[in-house]
């Protein structure tokens, strides 16, 4: 190899590393200013971006963690009926329970759906739970009879003009 072809190569490692160099710089900057930010909440970068539902702090004297109020059970919206706190115990903890009640299932569907859950997904045994649960949600959140929405009623029809 020639020394000017020697000389050329060299230059164009010295590039390369100088290219590496700097991209872990600003890899490492980033990541420092990123664990700066997420660090302290109070930036403006998360002003205003609250999340949909309220952190409820549970504490041993905590009276307010399972209230409920006109019939519901005001930290997930169940309605409040024998089987509720079975059904809170059990679903929420991997769930949202608005997840839970849309899901308007009959005995059945339920059972198949805890059965999948407990093969697919480590959702742990019910045991004398799971009929509890399952004619709470039954009796509570029942099937709806409609298709994907209500037939429209009350229009005012109007004929577009060509």
């Amino acid at each position: 190899m020639k020394d000017q072809d020697h000389d050329k190569l060299k230059k164009g490692f010295q590039g390369v590393y100088r290219i590496l160099i700097l991209a872990c710089v600003v890899v490492a900057l980033f990541s420092v200013a990123m664990v700066y930010l997420l660090g302290n909440p109070d930036l403006s970068l998360f002003q205003g971006s609250k999340p949909d539902t309220e952190v409820v702090a549970v504490g041993a004297d905590d009276d307010d963690f399972d209230k409920v109020e006109n019939g519901i059970h005001v930290r997930t919206g169940f309605i409040d009926a024998p089987g509720m706190m079975e059904t809170v115990q059990n679903c929420t903890n991997c769930h949202s329970a608005k997840l839970v009640m849309q899901n308007r299932m009959n005995k059945e569907r339920w059972k198949a759906t805890i059965k999948w859950m407990q093969e697919t997904q480590n959702l742990w045994d019910l045991g004398k739970n799971e009929d509890i649960i399952i004619d709470y949600l039954v009796t509570n959140y029942p099937p709806k009879k409609k298709g994907r929405r209500e037939a429209l009623t009350n229009i005012e029809w109007y004929e577009l003009k060509d």
